[in-house]
């Protein structure tokens, strides 16, 4: 169904405002874009999560990439993203990022050819997790586990299967009981099923968030990390060693403590 533009009999004052929130959301993400790829000694994976969550929470998502990891000043990245609040905000966009175009790509599909709304959901929480799990977590992982992506897969199942499900508890309720009031919010070509997406993304991630912040704190995930101070992974070695501990049992090789001092001088 064709959108309704402005001066239209079907144009509706929320209709308004989300032209006015979406463009706001393209100006975050630009602004985001430009600063996390040209500026921002974060990794990469980080990078690509933080604009995709600001594409989906618009100006929410650049004021919190401002807040706990734009780099303030040359050299001071590494100190800025050092508080555990931090941490659990990396935390949980990398996550979020990965669960939410899960999410999202299955609703466009199930909502497309017209499945029920149980279909609908189980579609969303595999493609959410199986997303968010094999790129945004095993593939981040695999670097900092010696390049073994199978490995990374299943030292970051767990930890990345609770996160998931506290995205999933914030963003379809909000879903479904938006989307079961308006029907044109179920349609993706419309500007209102996108609004649903994005305030679902940003209730998922008020309810992920605590989630994530215990998940780091327990050891059991990484946070943000700074490439040039740890090398390809961004991470404290102890962070490191505590999440292979909790997911495998096993102790890190004596040598990790050597590597990771190499690349913290470089």
């Amino acid at each position: 169904m064709p959108m309704n533009t402005p001066g239209t009999p079907g144009w509706a004052p929320i209709d308004v405002i989300l032209v006015i929130w979406f463009g706001l959301t393209a100006l975050s993400a630009i602004y985001v874009a430009w600063d996390a790829f040209t500026r921002n000694p974060e990794m990469k994976v980080m990078k690509w999560g933080w604009l995709l969550v600001t594409l989906y929470t618009g100006p929410v998502g650049a004021a919190l990439y401002i807040l706990s990891c734009q780099e303030p000043s040359p050299g001071t990245h590494e100190a800025f993203v050092q508080p555990l609040w931090k941490q659990g905000m990396g935390s949980t966009i990398h996550c979020l990022a990965g669960d939410a175009t899960g999410i999202m790509v299955a609703a466009a599909i199930t909502l497309a050819l017209g499945l029920p709304m149980w279909l609908d959901v189980i579609s969303e929480y595999v493609f959410g997790f199986l997303f968010g799990l094999l790129i945004f977590q095993a593939l981040f992982m695999r670097d900092m586990l010696g390049g073994s992506y199978l490995m990374a897969v299943r030292r970051s199942f767990l930890p990345e299967w609770v996160s998931m499900n506290a995205v999933m508890a914030g963003m379809v309720p909000t879903m479904v009981i938006l989307m079961s009031r308006d029907m044109t919010a179920m349609e993706a070509t419309s500007l209102r099923f996108w609004g649903v997406m994005s305030l679902a993304t940003l209730v998922g991630f008020a309810v992920a968030y605590p989630v994530n912040v215990w998940l780091v704190a327990s050891g059991l995930k990484h946070g943000m990390g700074t490439v040039r101070a740890l090398g390809r992974g961004g991470h404290s070695l102890a962070a490191e060693e505590r999440l292979i501990e909790h997911t495998t049992g096993e102790v890190p090789a004596p040598n990790a403590s050597t590597a990771h001092h190499t690349m913290k001088g470089m």
